[in-house]
């Protein structure tokens, strides 16, 4: 298993960890398998989206926010519900197919670390089977 930290710089962010993912594909040596990334936080979440145009990522969290109005009488004590339930709705894991030592992603995709709690230090664990 590797660890990828991820240095988030505001509150809410989509870092692209395609590249990432594939150096510890490729540390692990597998060429045919099957390639889990997780992130273990309630407040983080990670998706597979268009990888592209910089727009798409700005429309997802916009569109996000229009969800989960952060008006709501929310009664977690933190202060962050928005971001739980954010993550939540992101996902905390993602499978993807690795063929020839590199992942089996649609021609736009990445993987998309998303922040809704930042700006914070991350984590991702890679895990290639």
């Amino acid at each position: 298993m590797k660890t990828i930290e991820i240095r988030t710089e505001v509150t809410e962010e989509v870092v692209d960890i395609t590249l990432n993912v594939e150096a510890a594909i490729a540390s692990s040596g597998v060429k045919e398998g099957l390639c889990v990334v997780f992130v273990p936080h309630t407040t983080a979440g990670v998706t597979i989206n268009e990888n592209t145009d910089p727009d798409v990522k700005t429309d997802f969290l916009m569109a996000l926010a229009g969800a989960v109005p952060s008006a709501l009488p929310f009664r977690h004590s933190e202060g962050n519900s928005t971001a739980h339930i954010k993550a939540s709705l992101a996902g905390s894991s993602v499978t993807v197919i690795v063929e020839g030592g590199r992942l089996k992603l649609g021609t736009w995709q990445g993987i998309q670390f998303c922040e809704f709690d930042g700006p914070r230090t991350r984590k991702a664990w890679v895990k290639v089977y």
